[in-house]
């Protein structure tokens, strides 16, 4: 079934977790239009019958230098990955630093505050690295923050805290797992990259732990692009 809209007035309409791929918009106004698409280099994008895909991420990799690493390959190439992510980072705290008391809380249009973006980040590490490389038992911190769905796709919510952790407690869980991501890659080789793994939220499912390593680095770069288009606005 496909919905047409014609002759519609969608202005201030707002998309959130919703597919729009396929879709097709003949004779649109789209000044002002805000799309934010994690999955854009997946494409096309077209415009005007432009792919503008590579477009956006050739920008969004001349703002974030060391984004273009996110996809290396060998071990010495995901080491300097993560230490230009790692870097990125520190560049983001220090500006949240800064800024003043409560900052860091503060949640814009709904999003996630800056210290919840930190919670999601640990608890993306303990899917990825803890529960699907290292395959874990009990890989998650309770400081942890679940992606919205967690709940109603059928997992236990309650191993987390419900009251949020101190913004100075959130920032040493994430110091903690940033170092387990560095200490794996410290020692990764080749033969390691190329094991199978069980993909975290798919269990029938399985992808080498290079895969896996790919995942918590688009993670990272993503969370940080959301991070500091709201700090701004914080």
């Amino acid at each position: 079934m496909v919905t047409e809209f014609a002759d519609q007035d969608l202005r201030g309409a707002r998309f959130e977790r919703s597919t729009l791929a396929g879709a097709v918009m003949r004779g649109v106004d789209v000044r002002g239009l805000d799309i934010d698409a994690p999955w854009l280099a997946d494409g096309p994008l077209l415009v005007n019958g432009v792919d503008v895909a590579p477009l956006v991420e050739a920008e969004l990799n001349r703002r974030f230098p060391g984004r273009d690493l996110r996809t290396a390959t060998d071990p010495d190439g995901l080491r300097a990955a993560w230490a230009a992510v790692e870097a990125a980072w520190r560049s983001a705290l220090a500006q949240v630093a800064a800024m003043p008391p409560g900052a860091a809380d503060v949640s814009v249009d709904g999003e996630w505050s800056f210290a919840q973006t930190l919670r999601h980040l640990a608890f993306a590490t303990d899917a990825w690295l803890g529960k699907g490389i290292l395959r874990r038992p009990e890989p998650f911190h309770r400081f942890g923050q679940p992606h919205v769905e967690y709940e109603s796709d059928g997992y236990d919510l309650s191993i987390f805290v419900k009251e949020p952790p101190s913004y100075p407690e959130v920032l040493a869980v994430r110091a903690e797992r940033q170092a387990m991501v560095r200490d794996f890659l410290a020692t990764a080789t080749p033969d390691v990259l190329a094991e199978p793994r069980v993909v975290p939220w798919s269990p029938d499912h399985e992808e080498p732990v290079l895969h896996c390593l790919h995942v918590i680095l688009a993670e990272e770069w993503e969370h940080l692009r959301f991070a500091l288009r709201d700090i701004d606005r914080a």
